[in-house]
């Protein structure tokens, strides 16, 4: 999701293992944030037919549209990570989230982006919105019953 509506806000919620990461670009007021499930595809049409649902396609194509769309440069943009949750169970051999946060900022890295602030792991699903016209992210946290 991209968009550059000055009274727009971008939200999603109840972020667990998943991993929101959000781009704004200051000079042209202008926001996106992939909300992605899994590190990786597990097979070639995954990426494809659901490239924001992989950290690794979700997450270029996040930086692609907003760049192409608004025309903001890579070195405007503030990006921001959240989600990524411990699970809570002993034998997690999966680490989903974990792996969420490392591709993430792999995939981050392959583009020459930083990341410029984050909430991320623990143990408390988080709920974001981010307003548009300031790139302001606000984080609401949620106890994992």
């Amino acid at each position: 999701m991209v968009t550059d509506g000055e009274f727009d806000a971008i939200r999603t919620f109840s972020l667990s293992t998943c991993v929101a990461v959000t781009a704004y670009c200051p000079r042209k007021k202008a926001a996106g944030m992939v909300h992605v499930v899994l590190p990786s595809p597990f097979r070639h049409r995954d990426r494809t037919e659901r490239p924001g649902y992989f950290a690794l396609t979700g997450i270029p194509l996040l930086i692609e549209t907003i760049c192409r769309r608004y025309g903001c440069r890579r070195e405007d943009l503030q990006i921001k990570m959240f989600g990524g949750i411990e699970s809570n169970e002993e034998l997690d051999i999966f680490q989903v989230g974990k792996q969420n946060i490392n591709t993430a900022r792999y995939a981050l890295k392959r583009l020459g982006l930083r990341v410029k602030n984050s909430d991320l792991g623990g143990n408390i699903s988080r709920t974001i919105e981010m307003e548009v016209k300031t790139g302001l992210v606000k984080v609401s946290h949620q106890p994992l019953t």
